[in-house]
């Protein structure tokens, strides 16, 4: 529902000086209200919307958000009841492996990622060479997020946050990415009207949350703003910028599929445990298409993405940075799998067997 553009009080603790900016005792007392709320862990079901959105907003402007942002991005804020029912009936990990990977790891997504790759070669070439990260991962993770910027997400991310940051299931979340919303358009890098994304709070070209847009977002070319919606260099040195944090490997891959021998494969420990491709060699564990693994120190783990089939991969440090990305094993083979599949590198065979 919409909100006036609330008050602001500024309360300096442990000082004789106390500036106060209202002009009645019941107005104070709302504040000191607000104030209390906002600093304490009470259940935000004793409060309305738009109650809670007030005393939110004292809490910004004590975090330094400015009265002219939180003026512009809080005034009509509306709490969207969709947004919860989606967060309710959200998967931890989907359950059918072949089926997520038929639908992400299309024919039509793998000819337009070779494309889009060879279309912007110069630009991805820079950002690979500062980051460490090969062109490809950047290409497959704007594929998967958002087909290659097509499907950005055209929820208010303001009224995104507010909604999830009220609700009770994960509320401290969400107050922080509301909170590093605001800071965005306090910055300067995006209007509140044009700040947009998923239903989630993920916003722009590569998805990235408020949160991690102020850790990593790239102003890549340098025109003053991190614009991860309409700029792509900004969009793949930001998403690059944050793999490299995550501890990306630079001239290593993301992992391989495999074949594992009978008497290993119920061996869900020993799977788990990282061991030299020499010594994964050793146990008796193959490539795909039935050749030897090479001789290597370099250190994985095998993952199994279904009990149900045969399918292993064998997975290395880079997959682990993908996995920060987004906590999702299917995710993270498909990154890998649409990233080989596009430079031509392999062709998964995964659920095709």
């Amino acid at each position: 529902m919409p909100v006036e553009a609330p008050a602001f009080v500024e309360l300096r603790y442990f000082s004789s000086v106390t500036y106060v900016s209202m002009h009645s005792a019941t107005a104070i007392a709302r504040v000191l209200l607000w104030l209390f709320i906002a600093s304490c862990s009470t259940s935000t079901s004793q409060l309305d919307f738009s109650d809670w959105l007030e005393a939110f907003a004292v809490e910004a402007r004590e975090q330094g958000i400015s009265k002219s942002t939180l003026d512009a991005s809080l005034a009509n804020v509306e709490r969207i009841p969709l947004v919860i029912e989606l967060d309710r009936r959200q998967p931890k990990e989907p359950g059918d492996f072949c089926g997520y990977l038929s639908a992400h790891l299309t024919g039509t997504r793998i000819e337009r990622g070779r494309s889009l790759l060879k279309e912007h070669r110069d630009l991805l070439s820079r950002v690979s060479s500062q980051y460490g990260v090969p062109a490809r991962f950047v290409v497959a993770l704007w594929g998967l997020e958002t087909n290659f910027g097509d499907h950005q997400g055209e929820y208010s991310t303001i009224d995104v946050l507010a909604t999830l940051a009220y609700d009770e299931r994960r509320g401290p979340l969400f107050r922080k990415q509301l909170l590093a919303a605001l800071r965005i358009v306090d910055e300067g890098h995006r209007s509140p009207a044009n700040l947009k994304g998923s239903w989630a709070g993920a916003m722009g070209q590569v998805q990235l949350m408020p949160t991690t847009f102020l850790d990593h977002a790239v102003d890549y070319d340098g025109d003053g703003r991190k614009d991860i919606w309409s700029s792509l260099p900004d969009a793949f040195a930001s998403a690059a910028s944050y793999l490299k944090s995550a501890g990306w490997h630079a001239g290593q891959t993301w992992g391989r599929e495999v074949r594992l021998p009978a008497l290993l494969s119920d061996d869900q420990r020993a799977l788990g445990r990282k061991r030299s491709l020499t010594d994964w060699r050793r146990a008796g564990v193959v490539r795909i298409d039935g050749g030897a693994l090479p001789r290597s120190s370099m250190r994985g783990k095998i993952v199994l993405p279904s009990e149900k089939l045969p399918d292993a991969f064998l997975v290395y440090s880079n997959f682990e940075a993908i996995l920060r990305w987004n906590r999702s094993t299917f995710f993270a083979i498909s990154v890998g799998a649409l990233a080989d599949e596009i430079s031509r590198a392999a062709s998964l065979r995964a659920c095709r067997s």
